[in-house]
């Protein structure tokens, strides 16, 4: 954003509120907008010290999401970059903010009604713990997920409170920070409005309660108009309470003709208070983390899933291979992986799974491997590519190595819906498979590895073990940033087909893979030249041939425009097509939801049969969605080649569509997208990988809250079909194999929605921030029809310790520093400070915030822990940041700079130490933090008629 930020942000701050496109939340919401510009500014805060720490310039040259990405990983990010995960991850965050409007419309304490502070508080401050324990063990997804709902309930504070009533101007502070009160809280008895006939006067705040600097909130009413006697009413057509006595309302959701300064008001807070949240988080997680958190990161991802049984000893030692030439030769270039991950599997055991962002971890970690025991039977595949892919970023490149079916056939349901719900890409290198015996329940073949391999978009290739060095160039095609797929078909039965394709001139490395057997194929570029498969060097590129694998590379000099394939069999074969480009799309099947704030959710599973579906589409282009001109959106089943072109497209502004489909294929398909390019003008293809079908089967699902180690934490869930009634099977999976309970059968009727609970208990010995995938299948009697859910949740060890570390400057040696800064190269200065923490968890770790010097400090064991900075007497400033190991943060704050003239600016606190202070008293301006947003932001934020 200024990427996502300007596309996403721009085109709801910009296009009215009939039209604004909220990825959740409806109507023209600012929440999307306040949260965005929170993050662009604290993304481009982070990134500007990352690159200064490093030692080079950031300077984005557009507002592009790739522009942005490229300029925050600095000179190593040289050729293409992808901004689509730093889009995607935005989006995480934007799409469960807006789900607090849906799925907890009627909670108080969601969105600070009804007086609901402590309870608001704590939903904000066990939230943060719970982000903070995400990323120590780099669980970012929950942790996006976590962030959205604690920013639309943070932000809920400043309109539905009176809190700029009282004519506060900055953020209350103590909203973050439990172990401070919250003073001066309204009593149930206490009246606190009074009443407004039209529903629309200016403040109906009682003056005895604005005098007194009390704090209340409007009461809602979706059900019922009953509300304590004289209490403010939370306002609008959907507040039932609004027409009783005091009736009107206090929310500032909506900017209107008498409530113009407080609606502005309550923005500016909200945002500024969220810019507080994020810092906080920022300042715990570190700079890297918080960054990975939110996808600026090198985009691809190496992801092992290796068979270490007996018989696997040269496979382990071609992926040793593999893995070292990946890091060997894409070591600082846009191809060097943001992460490695490890998952060995044998059989009976599997994992556990190895991740990190060290290339010489991995290497260790790999060379570790030895192929032991097992024997001629299956093994455990599916349970370690299931940890794999609750483990790895969404959209990963993920490499099974076997020799073996799987004899955790079971579980294939289970890994069909992961994969759908992460659109990771799952490719199979088998060698020797059919030479092994099988047990299982069912037994399973090759055939389900290329069920798999086929519903995510990758391959599946059969090959002998002495031929496995050559399949294995497919992983280094693969493990790149900014690939994309132009086209992928399959056909489970051959015959004579011509398939046409368009290349754009911004693809790169283009590479063709055919796999089945008994294969001929006629390669034809634009211009009539052609090129067979039994040329494997030719006019158009250079042909392999490995095992079942067909790999056709182009020349770089090739040509834009429309090419064709020719392709002969008498047996089931894949045809996939992939390039390195920053041109490619995003897209969520959506549902709309009703309600005091209606919008779009993502729908979690699959699409409903015989319904329309709606899309909501992102584009991202080489310098932004300006740069690109949308074409057709359809859907496409993989078997066939016609596209559902019966849809319409609403253009949501900045990259951003709305597409409604009026029938959705059966069987099989994917997302294909047409265009131009107007950098270069020449037209483009993109074509989505992961599968999806429709179903009759809906299941609902909320995870509201974090589970707490060694305590059952109950789910409910409901299920309705829209096809026959009947006793539907229910089967449930976590990826950390905790406890769980729950009805394995149920009775639906059709048309009527059956409710049951879910009950998982983590084990009293599970980390805290530990990260649960649970996936839950239904299914038909008959077995033809099912769908899915997948749920995420956090465990987190109840936090009692919420005093932040202190920190006290000792002494300052700043005597030499000249009055001449010219000179002030020549000369040092020196602080030294004391830092504490006064609960007794410790202080983890001690780092730079501001300053450009050096920092030194004793033993972090220590009761004290010494600091000591030395920096030029250019660099005048000097921020340290302590955190203890749950995640507090305190900050100790110094300046050499002369001190100026009087100002009206307030300047930046001078410790850690909490105060005990509410927060400042009005003000007649706006918060100093805002003045620093780009011109553009603020005139975005200040002028918003829409609703928080």
């Amino acid at each position: 954003m200024t990427s996502v930020l300007s596309v996403t942000l721009l085109a709801l701050a910009l296009s009215g509120p009939t039209v604004a496109f909220v990825p959740i939340g409806g109507g023209a919401s600012t929440h999307i907008s306040i949260t965005g510009t929170a993050l662009l500014q604290k993304v481009t805060e982070t990134c500007r010290a990352v690159a200064e720490a490093a030692g080079h310039e950031f300077k984005p040259t557009g507002s592009s999401p790739e522009e942005l990405v490229q300029a925050c990983l600095g000179p190593t990010a040289t050729g293409e970059v992808s901004g689509a995960k730093f889009h995607s991850a935005l989006q995480q965050i934007y799409t469960q903010n807006g789900l607090v409007d849906r799925d907890f419309v009627n909670s108080a304490p969601h969105h600070f009604n009804s007086e609901a502070f402590l309870e608001g508080r704590a939903l904000i401050t066990e939230g943060m713990v719970a982000i903070k324990a995400n990323i120590r063990k780099e669980n970012f997804q929950a942790a996006r997920e976590t962030l959205g709902r604690v920013l639309h309930t943070l932000q809920d504070f400043y309109s539905h409170s009176n809190w700029v009533e009282l004519g506060y101007t900055e953020p209350y502070i103590n909203l973050i920070r439990p172990e401070r009160p919250l003073d001066n809280l309204a009593d149930a008895d206490t009246a606190t409005c009074s009443d407004c006939a039209s529903g629309t006067c200016p403040n109906t705040i009682l003056s005895n309660i604005l005098n007194e600097k009390k704090l209340t909130s409007g009461y809602m009413g979706i059900f019922s108009a009953a509300k304590p006697e004289g209490k403010c009413s939370h306002g609008g057509a959907a507040d039932l309470t609004s027409t009783a006595v005091p009736r009107g309302g206090i929310s500032k959701d909506e900017r209107r003709p008498d409530n113009m300064a407080l609606h502005n008001a309550a923005v500016s807070a909200a945002t500024t208070a969220s810019l507080q949240l994020l810092d906080d988080i920022r300042l715990a997680a570190g700079n890297n983390a918080f960054l990975r958190m939110l996808g600026i990161a090198r985009s691809s991802v190496v992801c092992f899933v290796i068979d270490t049984t007996g018989s696997m000893s040269d496979d382990i030692d071609e992926a040793r291979a593999v893995v070292y030439e990946i890091i060997d030769s894409k070591k600082g270039t846009q191809d060097e992986p943001s992460e490695y991950i490890l998952v060995p599997f044998n059989d009976p055991d599997f994992g556990p799974m190895i991740r990190t962002t060290d290339p010489d971890k991995m290497k260790r970690e790999i060379s570790k491997l030895t192929a032991t025991g097992g024997g001629d039977t299956p093994e455990m595949c599916l349970s370690g590519l299931q940890l794999a892919l609750t483990g790895a970023p969404a959209s990963s490149h993920i490499y099974v190595f076997t020799d073996a079916t799987a004899k955790d056939i079971a579980l294939k349901d289970t890994i069909v819906a992961l994969i759908r719900s992460t659109r990771s890409t799952v490719s199979f290198f088998m060698t020797g498979i059919t030479g092994r015996r099988r047990r299982s329940l069912r037994a399973s073949s090759f055939e389900d590895y290329k069920d798999l391999a086929l519903a995510s978009g990758g391959q599946a290739i059969q090959v002998s073990k002495r031929q496995l060095p050559e399949a294995t160039d497919v992983i280094l095609d693969t493990s790149t940033s900014a690939l994309v797929t132009v086209l992928q078909r399959a056909r489970n039965n051959g015959k004579q087909e011509t398939f046409p394709f368009i290349l754009d001139e911004s693809l790169k490395n283009i590479t063709i893979y055919i796999t089945g057997n008994s294969i001929a194929f006629t390669l034809f570029n634009p211009a009539g030249v052609s090129q067979s498969h039994s040329e494997t060097s030719g006019k158009l590129g250079t042909i392999q041939t490995v095992g079942n694998l067909r790999r056709i590379h182009l020349n770089a000099d090739k040509q834009t425009g429309t090419w064709k394939i020719d392709i002969k069999s008498n047996q089931p074969y894949t045809l996939k097509i992939t390039g390195q480009s920053t041109i490619t799309f995003i897209y969520d099947f959506v549902e709309s939801f009703a309600g005091p704030h209606p919008g779009y959710a993502v729908l979690s599973g699959r699409p409903k049969a015989g319904q329309p579906a709606t899309m909501m589409v992102s584009v991202l282009g080489r310098k932004g969605p300006s740069s690109i001109a949308v074409g057709d959106i359809g859907l496409v089943t993989v078997s066939g080649s016609e596209i559902f072109s019966k849809s319409t497209k609403t253009d949501m502004g900045n990259g951003d569509i709305l597409v409604n489909v009026d029938a959705v294929p059966e069987g099989e398909f994917v997302v294909i997208l047409t265009g131009t390019d107007k950098v270069s003008n020449s037209n483009f293809q993109r074509q989505s990988t992961t599968q999806m079908s429709v179903s009759k089967v809906i299941i609902q699902a909320v995870v509201d809250s974090s589970l707490e180690p060694g305590k059952a934490f109950k789910l409910p869930f409901s299920v309705m079909t829209q096809g026959s009634g009947g006793q539907y099977s229910i089967d449930a999976r976590n990826d950390k194999d905790f406890p769980m309970s729950y009805p394995n059968k149920l009775d639906l009727t059709a048309g009527q929605y059956t409710n049951a609970n879910l009950t998982i208990t983590p084990p009293a010995s599970t980390l805290s921030g530990t990260d649960v995938t649970l996936t839950m299948d239904v299914k038909s009697p008959s077995g033809v029809d099912s769908n899915y859910a997948v749920l995420r949740f956090s465990v987190v060890t109840k936090i009692t310790d919420f005093v932040q570390p202190l920190c006290e400057v000792v002494s300052v040696l700043a005597d030499d520093c000249p009055q001449d800064m010219s000179q002030c190269g020549l000369f040092q200065w020196e602080l030294s400070a004391n830092l504490t923490d006064g609960n007794g968890t410790g202080i983890e770790s001690v780092s730079m915030y501001q300053g450009n010097g050096t920092l030194s400090y004793t033993s972090l064991t220590a009761p004290v822990i010494q600091a000591k900075y030395t920096g030029s007497c250019c660099s005048q400033i000097v921020e340290l940041v302590a955190v203890d190991k749950v995640g507090n943060v305190g900050k100790c704050y110094h300046s050499i700079e002369p001190s100026p003239e009087p100002s009206a600016e307030p300047s930046p606190e001078p410790s850690a130490e909490p105060s005990a202070e509410p927060s400042p008293e009005p003000s007649a301006g706006p918060p100093a933090l805002t003045l620093s947003l780009p011109l553009w932001l603020c005139l975005l934020v200040s002028t918003f008629v829409t609703r928080l």
